[in-house]
């Protein structure tokens, strides 16, 4: 599974544009826990918050499902945020080193200026000029413009959530505790997500939410987690909050749920 190239993030922005109306968008990001039986000796390093052992697939997805980068192996006793610190993934990410394509205007809004291409997360994940979160605090009236954000962002997302619940109906091991050292685990995950891939692409399987139906709105996101994001992250959340709500970035089904 090769790690995407300057032109194949440009095709995924442009996917994630036509198909889920979120621009500059290169990856939806989430950590699944693929449960094992404890490993000898191993302490509480595999325990996860869910009670269970476990190891974290890491995965980012572009907007047809397809798993374009994974991460194995990490404890499951970390959380997603910390995961993706220490993969080489978010190592590439932090450094710059992943040839991402260099910031472009947003369609139809060259006025807010050049933005970062990013990808979007869950609130466990930090916020960067790079990684888009859900703003916090959704038990409160919060403003309409950060509404829409949160609608917009968080169908982008889910995608990564369909591509987990697809791999785990096919591959039935994701269902059960598995018996396995956790490097054999690592070996298995990762071939289910080549082979998943190699599925997808070879028979083409037209899975996609429409828009415009009740499917095609997300829940309201309830968990909120700290946030202590750099200035310019936040400059890059508030322009695209700006332009979800303009005439030029909206589109009719944000208003649909409020």
């Amino acid at each position: 599974m090769p790690v995407p190239k300057e032109e194949d993030w440009r095709a995924i922005a442009a996917e994630f544009l036509e198909r889920w109306n979120f621009p500059n968008c290169l990856g939806s990001i989430d950590g699944k826990h693929v449960v094992i039986q404890a490993p000898p000796c191993s302490g509480s390093q595999f325990y996860n918050y869910k009670g269970t052992y476990s190891v974290v697939l890491l995965a980012v997805v572009d907007a047809i499902y397809c798993f374009r980068v994974v991460d194995v192996g990490a404890y499951g006793k970390g959380r997603d945020g910390g995961t993706l610190r220490d993969s080489a993934f978010g190592q590439a990410l932090q450094d710059g080193t992943l040839e991402i394509p260099p910031p472009a205007s947003l369609p139809g809004a060259e006025d807010l200026g050049p933005v970062p291409h990013i990808f979007v997360g869950d609130e466990a994940f930090p916020l960067k000029h790079n990684l888009m979160r859900p703003y916090a605090g959704c038990q409160l009236p919060l403003p309409k413009p950060v509404r829409i954000f949160n609608k917009r962002l968080s169908r982008a997302r889910l995608v990564v959530e369909f591509a987990f619940g697809i791999l785990a109906a096919r591959w039935r091991m994701y269902w059960r505790v598995l018996g396995l050292s956790p490097s054999n685990v690592d070996a298995c995950v990762k071939a289910t997500c080549v082979l998943y891939d190699y599925l997808r692409r070879s028979f083409q399987e037209p899975l996609r939410m429409e828009m415009g139906t009740p499917n095609g709105h997300l829940p309201d996101v309830t968990r909120a987690g700290a946030n202590n994001a750099p200035r310019q992250a936040l400059q890059v959340r508030e322009k695209l909050t700006t332009y979800f709500s303009s005439p030029v970035g909206e589109v009719p089904w944000q208003y649909a749920v409020e």
